[in-house]
């Protein structure tokens, strides 16, 4: 793709992506007939295949899963685990002709990948993006992919919970789900969830195995800043601190005895990260508490910049802020005293973590156990 082809994109993308007033509640009402004759024409199904140099057997590794189309020129948005690492991408419209794709960039933090359809079939139509943030809970909701390879298939909900952090996911550090009891199953990966105009308010990503209905997806507000990045550099720059762990909640505190009622506790400390260089201790006593697990022992962090480390979205939030050379001034509690570091801030890179649930997605596919909380093939 040329720069001014890019350049073009990217200012439709803007204009396509830009906030707009939401729509009145008395408009949001459009029958679920009528939601699908809008939505599902610009649904299609995806199927990928790579050979995996690391396996003796099984090398063949396919993906399928559903995607969305959000610019005439072919662009389509789906996650990053259908068809990360797998050179031969194919789209089959809701027509039923099929056609083959481009991976344009792909971010296995936030799931998400864009593609480009490489032979255009004429007459695309093209989904439009709403307000996640506008969503409440209750509020009826359609998620709309091709469920075990089945064609354009609709179910219907209610937004059953908004800003989840799962504790389970190798996403939940950096992003809060919109929480679904519309079913969601394999294949409707990366497929939209819909509400009442039929605009798109979350991309499927991961259900809960152990629970029913219980779906959850990315919000429309995220794909909204991560698309254009993935359009001009192919991957989501972000900063790198290295530092994981868990926001101190009331519970944690009344029942670990934390010096602090509020902060984020550190249980590990990434490899040759800003934060290991700096000599941030992570936790070594491992602590189950019903169905939580912690790692006790390591640094509390009080601040990031001032900004008290009470609440998981306002971590999300200063998170969110940061960029590449940055410096983050951090307050922390360690062996009965305060401290303060400055650390600046490179570039991420993708580390081994964030690709495991790639590889555990696969083993599902190929019948292996379900863990709590796993992404939908």
């Amino acid at each position: 793709m040329n720069r001014r082809m890019a350049g073009a994109i990217v200012f439709l993308l803007a204009q396509f992506f830009a906030p707009g007033a939401a729509p009145a509640k008395s408009h949001c009402n459009l029958p679920y007939t009528e939601i699908y004759k809008k939505v599902s024409p610009s649904v299609v199904f995806i199927s990928s295949v790579g050979v995996s140099p690391f396996k003796m057997k099984d090398r063949l590794d396919e993906g399928i899963g559903s995607g969305f189309i959000i610019d005439k020129k072919g662009l389509v948005l789906t996650n990053s685990h259908v068809v990360f690492r797998r050179g031969a991408i194919s789209v089959t419209l809701d027509s039923g002709e099929s056609a083959p794709a481009k991976l344009l960039g792909a971010d296995p933090i936030l799931d998400l990948a864009l593609l480009r359809i490489t032979k255009l079939p004429k007459g695309l139509r093209v989904l439009k993006m709403g307000d996640s943030d506008a969503l409440e809970v209750g509020e009826e909701v359609a998620a709309i992919g091709n469920p075990l390879g089945l064609e354009q298939t609709m179910t219907r909900g209610i937004v059953s919970g908004l800003n989840r952090f799962v504790p389970d996911s190798p996403l939940s550090r950096f992003l809060p789900f919109i929480q679904t009891d519309a079913p969601i199953n394999l294949g409707n990966s990366g497929g939209p969830l819909v509400n009442r105009c039929g605009e798109i308010i979350g991309i499927n990503t991961a259900v809960f195995s152990e629970a029913e209905n219980m779906g959850f997806s990315i919000p429309s507000n995220i794909a909204k800043r991560i698309v254009p990045q993935l359009l001009k550099h192919g991957r989501v720059i972000r900063p790198w601190h290295g530092i994981n762990g868990k926001v101190i909640t009331k519970k944690m505190y009344s029942l670990l005895k934390f010096p602090s009622a509020y902060g984020f506790m550190v249980e590990s400390v990434e490899p040759g990260s800003p934060a290991e260089l700096l000599g941030l201790r992570g936790g070594k006593l491992p602590v189950r508490i019903g169905g939580d697990e912690f790692l006790l022992g390591g640094d509390i962090i009080m601040k990031v910049n001032g900004v008290p480390l009470d609440d998981p979205l306002n971590l999300a939030a200063i998170v969110g802020s940061l960029a590449v050379g940055d410096t983050m001034e951090l307050e922390f509690f360690r062996d009965g005293k305060i401290q303060k570091i400055e650390m600046n801030l490179p570039e991420r890179p993708i580390l081994l973590g964030d690709l495991l649930s790639e590889d555990r997605d696969s083993s599902l596919r190929r019948g292996g156990r379900s863990p709590f909380f796993r992404l939908i093939p």
